[in-house]
């Protein structure tokens, strides 16, 4: 499969603001780097990748230039630079290192690939590290919003033995997280569905749940937050994070304009940036 490359040139001023806003292109198995063109000059940034081009060309603008690129799988470059790691009672890993999980450790097999969410990010981190804390009792019924490759559906069905549900306005990123709950033996207690935030019949149902997570953008967490209210019991939770630091008071105020209080956050560093999981509870 053909390779490609985008690349645009950005003052050095903007570059970090670049480089955060294609950071979750990298979950999707694109690799994304950037070098500087001159000292203190301007910047270069670039994303490889194979095949479709969709999803990037959806996450930029036209100022981006396209290049085609010899016949190397990029993806698969990306995805052996993918190394174990451990977050919480998880460990990560990829296909390509099944061996070695440390004892007492959760194993999660996750591939980059076209879904976001192989656990690097600190979003999925945040949310890893909380969900470890929930207490079992408190989570009997719960959702994944926009799952992608399924990992956060996946560790709370290894972590609380029972079943998660999941959705995704992408079925590509449904039938990825399918697949990945095969793969970690959990298909028996992970449903995913293609479904706008839980508007799919089968998620609705399922409602009120005691804690729903959405590891999305801020756009969409806003928009989902009425929605929210009505699917989350009353002292159920809801654990949101793909928001920087600075997108924080805006969203932690939109929850608390529908009742959800906060109870406390996780700050994580990923590209130079810092991002917040928080975790909110909707008052008895």
């Amino acid at each position: 499969m053909s390779g490609w490359k985008a690349w645009r040139v950005v003052p050095a001023n903007q570059r970090l603001a670049r480089e955060q806003e294609l950071e979750p292109l990298s979950e999707f198995g694109f690799i994304v780097t950037s070098h500087e063109v001159a000292r203190d000059g301007p910047w270069r940034l670039e994303i490889f990748g194979q095949g479709d081009k969709a999803k990037v060309a959806a996450a930029i603008d036209r100022s981006w230039q396209w290049e085609e690129l010899p016949d190397i799988d990029w993806v698969a470059e990306n995805q052996r630079s993918f190394r174990p790691f451990q977050v919480g009672p998880f460990w990560v890993h990829p296909s390509h290192a099944r061996d070695g999980v440390p004892g007492g450790l959760l194993p999660i097999e996750i591939d980059a690939g076209m879904a976001f969410g192989t656990g690097t990010h600190a979003t999925t981190r945040g949310c890893l590290e909380i969900l470890a804390t929930l207490d079992p009792a408190e989570t009997v019924n719960a959702a994944d919003v926009g799952c992608g490759s399924g990992i956060l559906a996946i560790a709370m069905a290894k972590l609380w033995k029972r079943q998660v549900v999941g959705g995704d306005n992408d079925p590509q990123a449904v039938a990825v997280a399918i697949e990945n709950a095969e793969l970690n033996d959990v298909a028996a207690l992970c449903q995913f569905e293609t479904s706008i935030g839980l508007q799919a019949p089968d998620l609705a149902r399922r409602g009120p749940y005691d804690v729903i997570v959405a590891n999305i953008l801020a756009g969409p967490l806003m928009e989902l937050s009425e929605s929210f209210v009505s699917a989350v019991r009353p002292g159920g939770r809801v654990l949101l994070s793909g928001l920087l630091v600075e997108q924080a008071d805006m969203i932690l105020s939109t929850y608390k304009r529908r009742g959800f209080a906060l109870e406390r956050h996780i700050d994580l560093e990923t590209g130079g940036a810092e991002w917040r999981t928080l975790l909110l509870r909707r008052p008895n």
